[in-house]
């Protein structure tokens, strides 16, 4: 599998590509997290003593940037005991060409001609973060170069409010995170749709939970009548309540 260097879009139908500058964190910067506790003046809403999950906002086709810039803040910062996961939501698609066959470019190691692929994003213009909020990482990621604002966020200092699980949970099954804390609290009786497979896009209701293999027994309808299946944690979401 071959990628290209830069991140590839498609606009009309077309695959283009989009280069990002590299941006440095400045020595003035660096000195500045202790100054952070200034113009914080609500930092009682936001839970200090544990990570949560946080959406960052950003410029479309700037999340990989951002989600770099994030990580080498946290590196230089020393604050990796803070700021966890950085999760730009990038997938890789294959290209075709107007005829519907595959496009080839060639790999530069072995010199073959091998499918080429672009990188696409399921959330654009969204970065996630999964830290502990407080001044100083509070500082450290809305001053992030490309950070155009932090969801939940109501401005003028105030920190923003993590989102709930049920919401980050797509978005970690999406990019095949396996996350037991997320999955742990599946019940018998909860209604949940299957995300694939034969029974993808289904839902069911849980009849038995096996934490110990992270799966579920769920009763689906299948032709009109009841069927139990098996899906794991990472292949199923709570159902919306109508």
């Amino acid at each position: 599998m071959i990628y290209e260097d830069e991140i590839e879009i498609e606009e009309d139908g077309e695959v283009t590509s989009v280069e990002t500058p590299e941006e440095e964190i400045s020595a003035e910067e660096e000195s500045a997290p202790e100054e952070a506790s200034s113009d914080s003046d609500d930092s009682s809403q936001v839970d200090d003593d544990e990570k949560k999950w946080y959406v960052i906002n950003t410029f479309s086709k700037r999340e990989r940037q951002v989600k770099n810039d994030i990580e080498a803040r946290a590196e230089a910062f020393k604050v990796k005991d803070k700021i966890f996961r950085v999760l730009s939501a990038d997938h890789d698609e294959p290209v075709f060409d107007e005829d519907g066959k595959p496009k080839l470019t060639k790999d530069k190691a072995t010199g073959k001609m091998v499918q080429k692929y672009k990188t696409l994003n399921y959330y654009p213009g969204y970065v996630f973060v999964e830290m502990i909020m407080d001044d100083q990482t509070w500082f450290i990621v809305r001053n992030t170069p490309g950070v155009s604002g932090i969801t939940g966020s109501s401005g003028k200092g105030a920190k923003p409010i993590p989102i709930p699980r049920e919401e980050i949970e797509p978005v970690l099954k999406r990019l095949h995170i396996d996350d037991p804390d997320i999955y742990s609290d599946y019940k018998p009786g909860e209604q949940v749709k299957v995300l694939s497979g034969l029974f993808g896009d289904s839902v069911g209701t849980i009849q038995s939970v096996d934490s110990e293999n992270s799966e579920a027994t769920i009763t689906v309808i299948m032709f009109g009548r009841p069927q139990q299946i098996t899906e794991k944690f990472s292949n199923i979401e709570k159902a919306q309540q109508q």
